[in-house]
C-alpha cells in the first residue's frame, strides 16, 4: 500500500461524512488510546508531525515521522483502523560520520470494540487488537507479522478531570530469522479540562515491557494539551522525556484529528 495514497483516501473519506452531535475523542496525542469508538457510519483522520532526539554512547540519532490513523466505525460499537508511522527520515551520528534513511514505517491494521459504558465509578471500557505488517520501507520495516492486544479504561474524575489506563501485551521478533517474544506493554494518563475547549494531559507511558535481552524496558513522561476548534476537529500537542537510556532522550508532536 502507497501510504501517500492512503492519507488522500482519508481526507476524501473524512470530507465526505455527516456531521456529527457530540464531541471527537481523540486517541492523540497520549500514548493510552482512547476506549470510545468513532460510531457507525463516522470516519476519522488522526494525523501529526513526531520528532524524536537520542543521544548514547553509540552516537547521536534523530528521527522525523509523520504518524496517521484513519477510524470508520462499522457499528456502533466496532471501528476498524489502518495506522502507519507514515513519511520517515532518521539521521544517525556516530564515530565522525554521518547516515540518513529515508522511507515509509509499516501498517497496522486494528479492530476497535466499546466494551462497557461509563456508570458511576465504573469506567467506560474499550479493547484494541491489532496486527503490525512488514509493509514499510526497508530501513524502518519490522519483521513479520506483530500482534498486540490493548484494554483501555477511562473513569470519569471530579472537577473536570479523567484518569485512562491501558495495559497490554504484543509479540515482535529479536531479528532477522530470529525467534518471536512477547512483550507488555502499559500506559496511565491523567487529563483535566480547563474550560469546554482545552484539555491538558500527563502521563506515564511504556510501550515496551521485556527483558533486556529483548530489549529491555522503554519508559517516558509526557505531558501535553488538546484544543478543540469545533466538535469535529482538534488540534494536539506533547513533548515526551525518556526515563532511561533505552528510550528517545526527547520527543515531541503536534498533530490534528478530524471527524465526519
Amino acid at each position: 500500500m502507497k501510504h501517500t495514497t492512503m492519507l488522500a483516501v482519508a481526507v476524501a473519506l473524512c470530507a465526505a461524512g455527516a456531521q456529527a452531535q457530540d464531541v471527537i475523542e481523540s486517541g492523540r496525542p497520549d500514548f493510552v488510546e482512547s476506549s470510545t469508538v468513532v460510531g457507525k457510519g463516522r470516519f476519522q483522520l488522526e494525523a501529526g508531525l513526531q520528532y524524536e532526539r537520542d543521544r548514547n554512547r553509540a552516537g547521536r540519532e534523530r528521527v522525523l515521522s509523520t504518524p496517521t490513523v484513519l477510524r470508520f466505525g462499522v457499528a456502533d460499537t466496532v471501528e476498524l483502523r489502518v495506522e502507519t508511522e507514515g513519511r520517515m527520515n532518521r539521521h544517525v551520528g556516530a564515530g565522525g560520520g554521518r547516515s540518513t534513511d529515508a522511507g515509509y514505517g509499516d501498517t497496522t491494521l486494528a479492530l476497535g470494540w466499546h466494551l462497557i459504558d461509563a456508570a458511576g465509578s465504573r469506567p467506560s471500557v474499550g479493547l484494541l487488537a491489532s496486527a503490525e505488517f512488514d509493509s514499510g520501507s526497508r530501513a524502518f520495516r519490522g519483521e513479520g507479522v506483530r500482534p498486540a492486544l490493548r484494554v483501555i479504561g477511562e473513569w470519569t474524575l471530579p472537577n473536570g478531570m479523567a484518569l485512562g489506563v491501558m495495559p497490554g501485551i504484543g509479540v515482535e521478533r529479536d531479528g532477522e530469522g530470529a525467534g518471536r517474544y512477547r512483550y507488555g506493554l502499559f500506559g496511565i494518563v491523567l487529563a483535566k479540562d480547563f474550560g469546554e475547549r482545552l484539555r491538558g494531559i500527563v502521563e506515564v507511558a511504556l510501550p515496551h515491557i521485556a527483558r533486556s535481552r529483548h530489549g529491555g524496558t522503554e519508559a517516558s513522561f509526557d505531558v501535553g494539551a488538546a484544543y478543540l476548534l469545533s466538535k469535529d476537529v482538534q488540534l494536539d500537542a506533547m513533548l515526551s522525556r525518556g526515563l532511561n537510556s533505552r528510550t528517545p532522550d526527547v520527543a515531541f508532536t503536534v498533530g490534528l484529528s478530524i471527524r465526519r
